[in-house]
Formats: C-alpha cells, structure tokens, sequence
C-alpha cells in the first residue's frame, strides 16, 4: 500500500531533479465543452522533465535504490523509458531500454539522444518487458518498471500532491490509464477526496476489463494511444488501489481522443501526444458530464510527440 508518508517522502527526494509543472484554471468555455458551465483545471504535466510524469516516479526508483555498476534497466511504450534515461543520465550511470516496435519515431529519437542503449523487441509493450526481464537477470542492472512498483506509484503520487498545493482538491479528476501507475499514485494521494475518473482507449482497456471481471486480465492492446497507454494487463498496485478507492472507469474512441488532441494544439499551443489527450475527449465527447460548477482537474502529461503530426 502506498501512503501519504511514502509520496511525501518520494517528493523531497525528487525535489532537485523534476519541475513543479504549472496549472491553469480556465472556464470549460475555453475548450469548447458542451452543457452547464464548470471550472476547467489543466495540470500541465508535459512540461516535466522527459517530457510526461514518469520522471517522477524514475528519478525516486533510483534515488531510493543502490545502483549498479550495469546501471539501469526498463522495458517501456516510451514514455518511462526516456524518463529512466533521464534519470540515468542526471546520476551518471548507464541505461539499456527494451521497447515494442509501436514506439513512436519521435520517443526512439529522444531515448538515442538521451545516450541509452535501445533494443527493440516485440510488438507490444508485454514481449519487450520479458526480454528486459531476462537481460536483467543476465546484467544486474536495476530495474524500472513502466509502472508497478512502489516507488513509481508514490513518485506519480507526488503530482496529485502538487495539484492540492497549487489549487486545492478539485471536485473531480480525469486522468489517462495504461498501466495505472499515474492513476494508482493519484488516488493513494486523494484518498476518496475527490472522484477520480479513469479513462482508456477502447484499444487498450485494462483497467476497465479488469473491473468488469473482478481482478486483473490480460487485454489485446491496439489503437492510437498504443504506445503510451498500451499495457495488457493493469499493474497489481494499481489494481489493489482501485479496489480501496473505487474510480470509475471509462473508454474512449480513437477519432475523439485525436479531436481532442489538434484542439489541444490549435488552442493552445500544447503539443501533446494522443495519450494525453484522453481527459479533454471524455468532455468534449460527453463520455463524461460534469455538474455545474464543478472544479474538474485534467492531467494533461505526454509531450514526445512530433508537432507536424498534429496539423
């Protein structure tokens, strides 16, 4: 179980290495949303360092653990592998990360220029971690997961923390689920605070097949978001959070999540990849209806993302 004490912890040990990512209150008006009027609050999480919330939870994985001199090891869609290069890299020590062939160009390019080793295997996210789990026990190296370890869960906790000192606790929040890790960390934060609102791509729905059959399972994954949010099967931590937070738990479509990503863009500016685009479709698309008034927070995170795809 992770506590409040765990993603204080992680948070002072972090605090030298990740930014604290600004929020922005905006009326829904601003985003084009349908129905009653209600507060938007954008958590603007892509400007971290590696580009997504990962570094959180990689940077405490390493500053919490003795690390090799084979270094780090990570199996991952992209994102948590160019956060563990980040990490690496800010220590001094080496990476090697496993990822699926749907890694996007732009993700392969940050992790070579990050200076890690990249080995590409299998076509989804579960073949790469088992090859990085059998060059692990091979190496030594210390291992990161995408997503379902403590010390991952309790450095994406550090995000929700920071949303409550910079805004206070919003009424609702939405937020992008692939192997739960953020969602896992966010609601061990808020503790049944606020509604926390998990949102997949029908392509990729582990924790809502999970919810449906009563424990975990393993789900084809395919889609737009496949990269970023393209775990078979939802993490065990993030599982045992759900269960002592219940969260609802809804599926999005490709044509809205990419909708919702160009307004993202032509509105704002914000070149954000499909994954991170997830809480702003759930509005737009009416998936999910706020109440008037209503202070909702977005967890807008995942930039390694090409801005020419967004035109």
């Amino acid at each position: 179980m992770i506590t409040a004490a765990d993603i204080e912890a992680a948070a002072e040990r972090i605090a030298p290495h990740v930014r604290r990512t600004p929020s922005w209150v905006l009326p829904s008006s601003a985003l084009q949303i349908d129905g009653p009027p209600f507060e938007l609050w954008l958590k603007l999480e892509q400007l971290q360092v590696s580009g997504s919330f990962k570094a959180r939870g990689m940077f405490n994985r390493l500053l919490a653990n003795p690390i090799p001199a084979s270094g780090v090891i990570a199996a991952s869609g992209g994102n948590a592998g160019i956060a563990t290069a980040t990490a690496a890299r800010a220590l001094g020590v080496p990476a090697e990360i496993f990822v699926p062939t749907v890694i996007s160009p732009a993700k392969r390019e940050r992790l070579e220029g990050l200076g890690a080793r990249v080995v590409v295997t299998g076509t989804v996210y579960a073949e790469a971690l088992a090859a990085c789990e059998q060059r692990q026990r091979e190496t030594g190296a210390l291992m990161t997961h995408a997503y379902d370890q403590p010390e991952v869960l309790a450095g994406a906790g550090t995000l929700a923390r920071e949303i409550e000192q910079q805004l206070g606790v919003p009424d609702a929040l939405l937020v992008s689920v692939g192997g739960g890790g953020l969602v896992g960390g966010i609601a061990s934060w808020f503790g049944g605070r606020t509604q926390v609102v998990a949102l997949e791509p029908q392509g990729a729905p582990t924790l809502h097949r999970a919810l449906a059959a009563g424990a975990p399972v393993d789900v084809e994954v395919s889609g737009l978001a496949a990269d970023a949010l393209g775990a078979r099967r939802i993490g065990a931590l993030a599982w045992d959070v759900a269960q002592r937070h219940p969260m609802a738990s809804l599926l999005l479509d490709d044509a809205s999540i990419r909708d919702a990503q160009r307004l993202l863009w032509q509105s704002f500016k914000l070149a954000v990849e499909p994954a991170a685009a997830l809480p702003l479709a759930a509005l737009r698309s009416g998936a999910w209806r706020p109440r008037e008034a209503q202070r909702v927070c977005l967890i807008v995170c995942g930039a390694n993302v090409d801005p020419a795809t967004l035109a």
